[in-house]
């Protein structure tokens, strides 16, 4: 029995020592395993943080050099990813910045030569093109430089035109409406292909600038060197090309509207003459015939009836008054000196007219075209009018010339100033009219300083 407890008790020692040596082995290789995958957990976590530059270094054993390896490989293609990344989205940025610059010029209106200039100078830059050039479809199979940035000036200089006739960037975007390249100008033989070669143009692209449904005309770029331009270039100026297309429609809606607004000024006009000759040809003839009638009357009127002699006489009188102010009526619908002796003479009749002392000074020998000389005469005449009802003027200048193809007009009063068009005067409608033309009116009247209208009108269309 003794015996038996002493076996008993070895038994127990023993596995008392082996649960230890088995307790300080798995706590080594707890440790161990925490050494080797703690730094590694450590790397992994600044990856996922964003540090694509983070690497692992190599150990000796099999399994974690494995990982290790597996790591590094991740961390790299992490990497190129997030530098593409980065560089596409500066470079949505920068294409977005110059649409917005581009767009800003459009939305304000700006003329269509500066639109053309700073597309042709941002897709360069966008794009990284030596050289750009907008050009506009003519009907005769040629182009029109509108627009260009980079390069020699004397390499398709603005306003210059070129054939498309043969196989070129120009013809092959007409004929399809879709974006064309051609990366090699080597054996061409279309004119303007041998051009290109002949200035150091090795290869180009093409985008259409479509308008109304047509093929309005071309954005172009080129390279001068064996580097080709961007693969899809020509398809990321489409945007740039959708704005000309924009500012171009919102230009001809402009003319367009111009135009209407100028026929209507014409036909009103022609209305007004057509009315001022009825009452000189027909009603006043006939108060003329009948004025002469009643003298005559008066003449035949027996020795022994003045009361009638009076009251014929009082009706010749009137009638003579009505026949003043029915040409004061007819002077004022359509000046028929105007016809007769140009808008200078005209203004001297204003002038004589005129209730206030006016000083002209229009050194105008030639005759201007009908539109414009209604229009300035309109203005003197309503400034007039209002120097000598509103603004109580002593003396009033007025000066025309003609400057730069334009007819510069000069009105000004000592009066007490204070005209404002935004009420509703007369000046409105005389704006109207001048906008119509394509002209510009500005009106200076600070209060007791009298009023300065000075108008400027194209003597020849654009």
């Amino acid at each position: 029995m003794a015996d038996l407890n002493r076996r008993l008790i070895v038994a127990r020692g023993a596995l008392i020592l082996l649960a230890s040596c088995v307790n300080m082995f798995v706590g080594y290789l707890t440790r161990a395993a925490r050494r080797a995958v703690h730094p590694k957990a450590v790397k992994a976590s600044l990856l996922a943080s964003g540090e694509p530059a983070t690497r692992t270094p190599g150990t000796t054993v099999k399994e974690t050099s494995v990982f290790d390896r597996a790591f590094n490989i991740m961390s790299r293609i992490m990497s190129r990813s997030s530098r593409h990344t980065r560089d596409e989205l500066r470079r949505l940025a920068h294409e977005q910045a110059a649409l917005r610059r581009v767009a800003t010029l459009v939305a304000c209106g700006e003329p269509p030569a500066t639109v053309f200039a700073a597309v042709a100078r941002e897709v360069g830059q966008v794009i990284g093109a030596e050289i750009t050039r907008m050009l506009r479809y003519e009907p005769d199979e040629t182009t029109t430089v509108i627009g260009v940035w980079g390069g020699p000036d004397e390499v398709l200089a603005i306003n210059t035109r070129w054939t498309i006739a043969g196989s070129n960037l120009p013809s092959m975007v007409l004929h399809s409406n879709t974006p064309a390249r051609m990366d090699c100008f080597i054996g061409a033989v279309s004119p303007l292909c041998v051009y290109l070669q002949q200035h150091g143009i090795c290869s180009g692209i093409g985008t259409p600038i479509i308008v109304d449904g047509r093929c309005w005309g071309v954005m172009t770029a080129f390279s001068t060197h064996d580097q080709l331009l961007p693969r899809a270039a020509e398809t990321r100026i489409c945007d740039f090309t959708d704005l000309v297309a924009t500012a171009i429609a919102n230009t001809q809606v402009r003319a367009d509207l111009t135009a209407s607004r100028a026929r209507i000024v014409a036909a009103t006009d022609q209305a007004r003459r057509r009315i001022g000759r009825d009452l000189h040809d027909g009603t006043q003839q006939r108060l003329v015939s009948l004025a002469m009638e009643l003298h005559i009357a008066e003449k035949d009127v027996p020795a022994d009836a003045p009361e009638l002699r009076t009251r014929l006489s009082e009706v010749a009188a009137g009638l003579t008054d009505a026949l003043n102010e029915l040409q004061e009526t007819a002077r004022g619908i359509h000046p028929a000196s105007l016809a007769r002796g140009g808008f200078v003479q005209a203004i001297k009749g204003l002038i004589h007219r005129s209730a206030v002392p006016v000083k002209l000074d229009a050194p105008i020998e030639t005759r201007l075209p009908e539109s414009v000389e209604v229009a300035a005469y309109y203005v003197v005449a309503e400034a007039l009018a209002n120097a000598a009802k509103y603004a109580q003027a002593s003396a009033t200048h007025v000066k025309a010339d003609i400057c730069d193809g334009r007819l510069c007009l000069l009105v000004c009063d000592d009066g007490r100033g204070g005209a404002d068009p935004a009420r509703g005067s007369g000046l409105t409608g005389l704006a109207d009219r001048i906008e119509a033309l394509n002209g510009t009116i500005k009106v200076t009247s600070p209060p007791g300083q009298g009023t300065v209208l000075q108008v400027e009108l194209p003597i020849t269309s654009d």
